[in-house]
């Protein structure tokens, strides 16, 4: 028999925020079911004669409190003894990241993992995105300077952003060509993806929730004062938003795809009823700051979308 043990594969619990984090907001759900939460981070998965072990902990969570997380017990866990396997950490999706999903790979048929390992892997979140090109600002992936270089002059003020970035860090908005920092970030990231601006991200964007192929709910985030940036993280506010007939097609158009592509859970953007590249498979957020803003309760539809 399978134990009611749910296992988070994620950045330390020290490093979340209980405000906002979904990973959070997901555990306290799950706990109300009677289920335990085992906690590691990627660095502490391996094969060890064909199992796959992490050591880690169990935890229990309770984001309304100061100290919102209280470790229970130290633990070295065979992880098919879970139900469900979240992979929740934070990007950079580099080599850590890839090797992790080749590890939970070995064990997907037998346990639940969410999202699916092998589909976190084909699915580059921003090059992902070019299949629904239609549906976004001008926009191109490259690491070539004539085509930047070029693409700048056509729209004078650019987007510009690597491919695997997240939360908004490394993104330039440039109005000229600026070799050194380019070359620079070329260097360090290699793919970059420049998109024409729109201004009306001064007035937010719009985070959507596709859970098992579905179309969930919505917030909108807006930057704060003097910035393009709608990451939370960056200082962006949480409002309430509805989406476009235009969104709610787009969306379910994606949400439907996704499906097909065994991703269960993701966050997609818009600006401007313009899809803007970023197709969250890897970790996404929000879910706390819905319900916070509505009282609309995602977690509950996420383990319900799963049976748990």
């Amino acid at each position: 028999m399978i134990n009611k043990i749910v296992a988070i594969q994620g950045n330390h619990p020290s490093k979340l925020n209980p405000v906002t984090d979904t990973s959070i907001f997901l555990a306290n759900e799950i706990q109300k079911k009677g289920y335990k939460i085992f906690y590691y981070e990627p660095r502490f998965l391996s094969i060890v004669n064909s199992k796959v072990i992490a050591n880690g902990f169990f935890i229990r969570f309770d984001y309304r409190k100061k100290n919102f997380f209280k470790i229970l017990k130290k633990k070295r866990l065979n992880l098919e003894e879970c139900k469900f396997i979240l992979i929740r950490q934070d990007p950079p999706f580099n080599m850590e990241y890839i090797s992790s999903t080749y590890i939970l790979d070995t064990i997907k048929n037998k346990i639940k993992v969410i999202n699916d390992p092998t589909s976190i892997r084909n699915i580059s979140e921003k090059l992902y995105s070019a299949k629904y090109i239609k549906f976004m600002p001008d926009t191109i992936f490259t690491q070539n300077l004539e085509e930047i270089e070029k693409f700048l002059k056509k729209y004078k003020k650019v987007i510009i952003k690597p491919i695997h970035s997240f939360g908004g860090n490394n993104i330039h908005l440039l109005n000229k060509y600026n070799s050194r920092l380019i070359k620079k970030l070329i260097k360090k990231h290699n793919y970059l993806m420049c998109q024409k601006y729109l201004p009306k991200i001064n007035k937010g964007d719009k985070r959507v929730f596709l859970i098992n192929g579905k179309l969930c709910g919505a917030i909108s985030r807006i930057p704060k004062k003097g910035s393009f940036l709608s990451n939370m993280s960056k200082g962006a506010t949480a409002v309430k938003v509805k989406l476009t007939k235009k969104e709610i097609k787009i969306s379910k158009l994606i949400a439907k795809q996704l499906k097909k592509e065994n991703i269960f859970f993701a966050g997609i953007d818009f600006i401007d009823q313009k899809l803007n590249g970023d197709i969250n498979v890897t970790s996404p957020t929000g879910l706390k700051t819905l319900y916070d803003l509505s009282k609309i309760n995602l977690a509950q539809t996420f383990w319900k979308e799963l049976k748990a």
